[in-house]
């Protein structure tokens, strides 16, 4: 059975998220107290229903007034049962507070503290979740993401059973718009060769073959990607021994649309012919 716990923050993607999961098989379960997810699992377990053999449920500070006994209850969980993965939905504190006066709804925490303001319930709560976010498999940042990127990035990534290892997640993206924060490594590629300055090229992106041809036909590029797949290829299998499940790989030029789309394509491609699950997505390629 295959059981994901989706937390983080209040209007960060995880009902969209859930959404999503459903949309491709799961049986979910919206706001869950963290109490109640080893008797949800059992009764998955012993259930004839093979639809309920993949399960994704949300556990966030809705269902939970005892704050300091979710984590345990959510470590303890994980420790106990197999294949338990935690999938933690975050994003920039300004970009939180933005969504919530869009839709003018009241943040959960509001209520319980003194003056009940979006920023100050907003603050309360990463600072009470940080425990499960560091606890969690699969870290994902919304700041900067689309619904529509959301829902590839989510589907790529469950489209197929979690349980096969380490997914390897390669993100192109613009310094000019912020690092991923969500990234366990981060490379640089503003060294590269640059289409922008190429007339015929400005326009278009890493997609198009003209643009992947003139950053790879560079002896600087051809240099900078053996040295980068000879790292990899190292660290890697470290990430594996340790039981990671998610290796985040943000590669970023300047507007994130021409060199660093080309080398996570080049980077995503090496990888799957090694035979590990990949996941490709380009963060700022249509800003």
């Amino acid at each position: 059975m295959e059981f994901v716990i989706i937390s983080g923050m209040s209007g960060a993607g995880k009902t969209t998220a859930l959404h999503i999961l459903e949309d491709i098989g799961y049986y979910c379960v919206d706001n869950i107290p963290s109490s109640l997810l080893s008797t949800l699992y059992t009764l998955c377990l012993k259930s004839g229903d093979e639809s309920m053999k993949r399960v994704a449920v949300v556990v966030d500070v809705r269902g939970n007034e005892k704050f300091e006994t979710m984590y345990a209850e959510i470590e303890k969980f994980k420790k106990t049962y197999d294949n338990v993965k935690v999938m933690f939905f975050d994003a920039k504190v300004d970009s939180i507070i933005i969504r919530y006066k869009e839709t003018r709804r009241r943040h959960p925490l509001a209520e319980r503290l003194k003056d009940g303001s979006v920023a100050e319930a907003v603050e309360f709560e990463k600072a009470l979740l940080l425990p499960i976010k560091n606890l969690s498999d699969y870290k994902i940042d919304t700041t900067y993401m689309s619904n529509k990127q959301l829902r590839e990035r989510v589907m790529s990534m469950f489209m197929n059973d979690t349980s096969q290892g380490l997914t390897l997640t390669f993100m192109s993206f613009g310094f000019k718009y912020g690092i991923p924060l969500e990234a366990d490594l981060i490379m640089d590629v503003r060294c590269l060769p640059n289409p922008f300055y190429i007339p015929e090229l400005k326009h278009l992106t890493g997609l198009d073959e003209s643009v992947r041809t003139y950053v790879l036909n560079s002896e600087e590029t051809t240099e900078f990607l053996n040295r980068l797949l000879k790292m990899l290829d190292f660290a890697v299998p470290l990430y594996l021994k340790e039981g990671k499940s998610e290796l985040v790989v943000g590669i970023g030029c300047t507007g994130g649309k021409h060199r660093s789309v080309t080398i996570a394509m080049q980077l995503d491609e090496y990888f799957i012919q090694k035979g590990y699950k990949c996941v490709i997505t380009h963060r700022d390629i249509s800003k």
